[in-house]
C-alpha cells in the first residue's frame, strides 16, 4: 500500500469504529479520496483483522450500490477495568465501543494501591485466558485525578491512598505479573485515567454526545462528583491532567463539609450520600450507595420524601451546571450515573435553574441529555486502551 493509504488507516479505523462511515462510500466521502484510495484502505484494516468489508453491495439510496463496513467479530480485545468506592470491574471489550458483560468484585479486605491493583489484575488475567480473542491491551479507570502524562493518583480520597501513588506504574507491573494467557501480548500495553474523563469520551464516541462539538460531561457515581470536557472530539485535561475537577464548585456555601477541605461543593450536595440523606434516609449497610440512591429518585413521582430529596439536590446540581455553563460555554451537557435520575425525575426544575441562572438564560439554553451507556466509565477505559491502536492500526499485527 502507497504511504498515502497507510496514513488513512488510523483515521479510517475511527470512522468505522464510531460509526461514522457504515459504508464504503461514507468512508470515501468522509476521507475526501478516491474510491479506490478508500476501498485499498479497507481492505488492509480487513487484512489487519479489524474490520469486514461486506463483498455483496447495497443501494444507498443514490449513486451506486457501496460495500457495507464493520467491525470483525472474532477480532481482537481489550480489558477494560474501573476501581470505584463500592468494588471493582473488569470486562472485555473489542472495537466499536462493543463492551462484553462486565464481571464485578468486591474490593479486596487490604484497600492498599498493592492488593486493590493485584485484584484487578488477577480478575482481568482471567477474563483474559478465558476469551478466545487476542488481547491487546488494558487500561484503568480511576475515581480520583490522574496526572498526565506520569500516570500519578493525587487526592485518592475513598481509599486513603498516598498522594502521588504511581497507579499506572503500578498497574502495569501488576497485570503483567499475572498469567494472562498465551493469547495476550507480552509485555501487555496499558494506561490509566480519571473515571469521568473516560466515561466523556465514551459517551461522545458511542452515546448521547455523538456529534457534540463542546460535550460537558457531568457524573455522580458511587461517591462524590466527577466532571469532563471534550472538545472537537478530544478530551480537555489541562497542562497536568486535572481540569475539570467539577466536583469542588462551590454551590452551597454553608453546605456540607468536603473531603477537599472547602464547604458545600458540588461533590458533597448531589452525590447519592447527599440525596439520601435530603429524604431522611440512612443508607442501608451492605448495599452500594448510588443503586440506593437511584432506587430513591425513581420513586419521587409518589413518595413525597423522595420529592422533596430531589428537588433540593436538583437545584443545587442546576446551580453547578449553570456556572460550568458561563465558564464553557458547552453545546450539550450529558448528565451520568445519579444525576441522570435526578434529570429523569424533574426534567423541568433542573433545566429551569440551569436557564434562570446561567449568563445566556433560556436564549440560547445548552442542551441537558442523559448518558446513553450503562458502562460508559468501562466502555471509555476500552476506549483509553485501544487509543494506540486507533492511532496506527498496523501495531495490531505485531
Amino acid at each position: 500500500m502507497p504511504d498515502r493509504g497507510r496514513t488513512l488507516l488510523g483515521p479510517a479505523l475511527a470512522l468505522v469504529h464510531t460509526g461514522r462511515a457504515p459504508t464504503r462510500s461514507a468512508l470515501t466521502a468522509a476521507l475526501d479520496v478516491t474510491r479506490a484510495t478508500a476501498g485499498a484502505v479497507a481492505a488492509e484494516l480487513a487484512a489487519l483483522g479489524l474490520v469486514t468489508v461486506d463483498p455483496h453491495p447495497v443501494g444507498t439510496g443514490r449513486g451506486r450500490p457501496s460495500h457495507r463496513l464493520g467491525i470483525t467479530p472474532e477480532g481482537p480485545v481489550v480489558l477494560a477495568a474501573q476501581l470505584h468506592a463500592d468494588g471493582l470491574s473488569v470486562a472485555l471489550a473489542g472495537l466499536g465501543g462493543d463492551l462484553g458483560e462486565p464481571v464485578h468484585h468486591p474490593l479486596p479486605a487490604a484497600t492498599g494501591p498493592e492488593p486493590m491493583l493485584g485484584a484487578i489484575a488477577e480478575a482481568g488475567a482471567a477474563l483474559v485466558r478465558g476469551s478466545r480473542r487476542r488481547c491487546l491491551g488494558a487500561a484503568l479507570a480511576l475515581p480520583n485525578p490522574v496526572t498526565e502524562p506520569e500516570g500519578a493518583a493525587l487526592a485518592a480520597l475513598h481509599f486513603g491512598w498516598p498522594s502521588g501513588t504511581p497507579v499506572a506504574a503500578l498497574f502495569a507491573q501488576q497485570l503483567n505479573a499475572v498469567d494472562l494467557g498465551p493469547r495476550a501480548r507480552h509485555p501487555l500495553p496499558t494506561a490509566v485515567a480519571n473515571d469521568a474523563n473516560l466515561a466523556a469520551l465514551a459517551e461522545h464516541r458511542h452515546g448521547a454526545g455523538r456529534d457534540a462539538r463542546h460535550l460537558l460531561l457531568v457524573t455522580s457515581g458511587h461517591r462524590g462528583v466527577g466532571g469532563a470536557l471534550v472538545v472537537d472530539g478530544r478530551l480537555h485535561t489541562g497542562s497536568t491532567g486535572l481540569a475539570l475537577e467539577v466536583g469542588h464548585l462551590t454551590v452551597d456555601r454553608c453546605g456540607r463539609d468536603c473531603p477537599c477541605g472547602n464547604r458545600g461543593c458540588l461533590n458533597v450536595e448531589t452525590d447519592p450520600q447527599a440525596l439520601l440523606a435530603a429524604a431522611g434516609r440512612t443508607p442501608t449497610p451492605g448495599r452500594p450507595l448510588l443503586a440506593e440512591a437511584r432506587a430513591l429518585a425513581r420513586t419521587a413521582d409518589h413518595d413525597p420524601d423522595a420529592r422533596k430529596a430531589v428537588d433540593e439536590v436538583a437545584k443545587l446540581l442546576g446551580i453547578g451546571l449553570a456556572g460550568l455553563a458561563n465558564i464553557l460555554n458547552p453545546d450539550r451537557i450529558v448528565l451520568s450515573g445519579l444525576h441522570r435520575d435526578l434529570l429523569t425525575a424533574a426534567p423541568d426544575h433542573l433545566r429551569s435553574v440551569v436557564a434562570d441562572r446561567s449568563l445566556w438564560g433560556r436564549i440560547c439554553q445548552v442542551r441537558i441529555v442523559p448518558a446513553e451507556l450503562e458502562y460508559a466509565e468501562l466502555v471509555g477505559a476500552a476506549e483509553l486502551a485501544w487509543e494506540p491502536y486507533l492511532a496506527d492500526p498496523q501495531l495490531a499485527a505485531r
